[in-house]
């Protein structure tokens, strides 16, 4: 067989026409008529179609050994499931878990004050296994969204972070972990460093939002509190 013929052979058994084929290896279809034809020779890209059609580059260059000689099998096709949608009324599985949300709710319409709150309707489905994998006790796990540009590039405004609130002591403090807070009445997801005098709130965006050192009086005084070790969060790429 010429080359002309092998590159057929090869093209026919990767399924390909030659538009298809020379998108993947990077020709043009002129490239990949004229060598079928025998009007070029074989050229530096030979084994890069021969990479495509899945051939032995040897045998499509110089018709040595034979066509699938010492070509790797194709790894195994990924399966993928239907997606099943859900909403409140779909019942959990065995392996599920409800996690509510946290948030911020107004005392008094035009009064400034908040203070934080379970959400009667907003929750996420989460994993047992995933829980107990972050020591996360299911009756400790809770959600709330992040608002604010303070965290970029890690958290976007909108993120969703889960916590978990059985850490939620000065003692339980790992430095540069994330937390969310309860700033009097502000929820607020901060990264958190003990201090001999108190803590420091941290933000990933520190151009626009510089540290915030607290004594333990100005805790006291400020109220804040920790709500949660944040051990899971999520956002869209928009």
């Amino acid at each position: 067989m010429e080359f002309k013929e092998r590159l057929k052979a090869a093209r026919q058994h990767a399924k390909l026409n030659q538009t298809e084929l020379a998108e993947r290896a990077g020709l043009t279809q002129t490239s990949i008529s004229d060598l079928e034809r025998g009007k070029s020779k074989a050229t530096a890209f030979t084994a890069q179609i021969a990479s495509v059609c899945g051939v032995s580059p040897m045998w499509l260059a110089e018709g040595v050994g034979d066509m699938l000689k010492g070509v790797s099998r194709p790894p195994p096709s990924i399966s993928m499931s239907d997606i099943q949608p859900w909403d409140d009324s779909t019942p959990l599985d065995d392996d599920e878990v409800y996690v509510p949300f946290l948030r911020e709710v107004e005392l008094a319409a035009g009064s400034g004050r908040f203070v934080i709150s379970e959400s009667d309707s907003a929750r996420l489905r989460f994993f047992k296994k995933d829980l107990r994998h972050n020591n996360v006790q299911f009756s400790n796990a809770k959600c709330v969204v992040v608002s604010g540009n303070s965290m970029l590039p890690v958290l976007r405004d909108g993120a969703t972070v889960g916590m978990n609130v059985g850490k939620n002591s000065l003692g339980d403090i790992v430095d540069g972990d994330m937390y969310a807070i309860n700033h009097n009445g502000q929820l607020r997801v901060k990264q958190v460093y003990r201090l001999p005098s108190g803590i420091r709130l941290r933000s990933f965006n520190r151009d626009e939002h510089p540290d915030e050192d607290y004594t333990f009086a100005e805790i006291q005084e400020q109220q804040i509190a920790i709500l949660g070790h944040v051990f899971w969060w999520a956002m869209y790429s928009r």
